[in-house]
């Protein structure tokens, strides 16, 4: 019987850096969110990254061992391009950078994106005030949409958001847990750019507990 997963990590900021850390250390051991092509689905249903009706369809269509094979990709896609962030991260991407991601853009070649035009789920007034990048007074709003043919198309919407993440981010934000055995990304949003930890209540705390520690272990040395 397979080992229930513990709840993956969305504490990025960003949907790109949130499909790296789909393999982490939460507390001691590794584990890995994308180890299957049912863990695949959840994980992606989870992440909202493909429509639940899409994701519903594959699981009845797929062949046997198609979405696990689907899986491996993702994490080849996952493995291959971390490196890149690390190598990146804390500065901003040079255009030269683009030579590292044909791969990936071999990959987002094979999309088959288009549009629909529909109803504005909020007034026009409400997305400006909102911060939303649409334009416009009209009641009516571009919606892109995607064709989800086949198992692996369930790769775009991940080649995409590494897409976003090098495109929109500014690299110099982007960071690492401090943590001694973290792998935890993500994209420091704080005023001051002062976030340390994947997690307050995960690497922080502990953090707080081993200065803790350190501070009592000198006290008990002076004390006579």
């Amino acid at each position: 019987m397979t080992a229930k997963l513990p709840p993956p990590f969305f504490i990025a900021d960003n949907p790109g850096l949130d499909f790296l850390n789909s393999i982490a250390v939460p507390v001691d051991t590794k584990v890995e969110w994308l180890a299957s092509g049912e863990d695949l689905l959840t994980w992606i249903k989870q992440a909202g990254l493909v429509p639940n009706n899409a994701l519903k369809g594959f699981r009845k269509s797929a062949l046997p061992g198609e979405l696990d094979a689907i899986a491996a990709q993702a994490r080849a896609l996952r493995d291959w391009f971390k490196p890149f962030v690390y190598k990146h991260m804390g500065k901003p991407i040079e255009p030269n950078a683009l030579r590292q991601l044909e791969p990936l853009n071999q990959l987002l070649a094979r999309d088959e994106e288009f549009g629909q035009i529909a109803v504005r789920e909020r007034p026009y007034k409400e997305d400006h005030d909102h911060g939303q990048e649409e334009k416009g007074n009209s009641g009516l709003a571009w919606r892109p949409q995607r064709r989800w043919q086949s198992p692996d198309s369930l790769l775009l919407p991940l080649a995409r958001s590494l897409a976003d993440l090098v495109c929109i981010e500014d690299f110099t934000y982007v960071k690492a847990c401090e943590g001694p055995e973290c792998t935890l990304l993500f994209v420091d949003r704080t005023r001051g750019r002062t976030r340390r930890w994947c997690s307050m209540a995960i690497c922080g705390n502990r953090a707080k507990q081993a200065a803790h520690r350190k501070r009592s272990k000198r006290a008990r040395k002076r004390t006579p």
